[in-house]
């Protein structure tokens, strides 16, 4: 029996997964055995690392998938089921893109995947996109918040190519996701990082309205980067949901909250209308901007449905 190979799946599509190895790329299936009545989509996912068994013709069956130290994922439900699927493994970095404009951008959407982020151990950089159209002042304007409480923001344009280079700093040596609305312009900025991928691109259709254009990516996969960096381009990210976070512990996942929370009157503060809270005296105070206090309390307390933002 031929040994065992270790590799990094770089793409799933169609119920294959295709596996970049050091002796080349194989098309593989993942072992029936592997399955046990399970979708394989909580099974294994770009970005796993796998032992598969090699055939001579460049194909071969997934093993093994070896523990992952991160997942971004979202919750799948029908009619008799409901699970997690996995999306994306292994991420060491998560690229948050919002433009500042076309569309307008939704701050609570983007706390909600900053506490994704958090709650994965995986750091984020906000990617601010379409600065040629409102301007770099008026993109500082609505995103240096979160240059305040610790998130580093970068302000680039795919259509100009303005600070693509800066990204291209942040994927050596990592695998790298873009995550963000439709429209937002993550596949032009792939185009821009790697301009012989070409990836097929939509704008935000004035028809359906701001924010609301189709999103294009099909296929799960991973572009290489130069100096064995990997850019991640999967559907599902713009629905993320707060997998496996409690209502209770949700305070930690906001940088400038969780230093505070040791400070409030009452172990089991909400933060919301207990007397004591050092939280709520912050916002009071300055020092908790109003939006991410609100999108705190959102979350906190969702009365209604939270993808209306999407």
């Amino acid at each position: 029996m031929t040994d065992l190979l270790q590799g990094l799946v770089i793409r799933t599509q169609a119920g294959y997964q295709y596996v970049r190895t050091e002796r080349g790329d194989y098309r593989c299936r993942l072992r029936g055995r592997l399955r046990q009545g399970r979708a394989e989509g909580d099974l294994v996912a770009v970005g796993d690392q796998v032992l598969i068994q090699p055939q001579e013709d460049m194909t071969g069956s997934i093993e093994k998938v070896l523990p992952r130290k991160s997942v971004f994922s979202r919750q799948l439900s029908g009619i008799n089921y409901e699970y997690r699927q996995i999306i994306l493994a292994n991420a060491d970095l998560a690229m948050l893109v919002f433009a500042c404009a076309d569309p307008e951008p939704k701050l609570r959407m983007l706390d909600r995947f900053l506490v994704i982020t958090e709650r994965a151990h995986i750091p984020a950089v906000i990617i601010v996109n379409k600065i040629d159209l409102c301007g770099l002042e008026q993109a500082k304007e609505i995103f240096s918040l979160y240059d305040k409480i610790g998130y580093e923001v970068l302000y680039v344009s795919a259509s100009t190519g303005e600070g693509v280079e800066e990204i291209k700093k942040h994927l050596k040596g990592k695998l790298t996701t873009l995550a963000g609305p439709s429209g937002v312009g993550k596949s032009s900025l792939i185009n821009q990082i790697l301009p012989g991928v070409k990836l097929e691109t939509k704008e935000v259709s004035q028809g359906l309205g701001k924010g609301k254009g189709r999103h294009t990516t099909q296929v799960r996969q991973l572009f290489e980067v130069s100096e064995n960096g990997y850019i991640a381009d999967v559907p599902g990210l713009r629905t993320l949901a707060l997998w496996d976070i409690e209502a209770e512990e949700l305070d930690a996942h906001f940088k400038e909250i969780a230093p505070l929370v040791p400070e409030c009157q009452f172990n089991d503060c909400s933060h919301s209308h207990e007397p004591g809270c050092a939280v709520q005296k912050a916002v009071a105070e300055g020092k908790i901007h109003p939006s991410r206090y609100d999108s705190y309390l959102r979350l906190r307390f969702p009365d209604g449905d939270l993808e209306e933002e999407e």
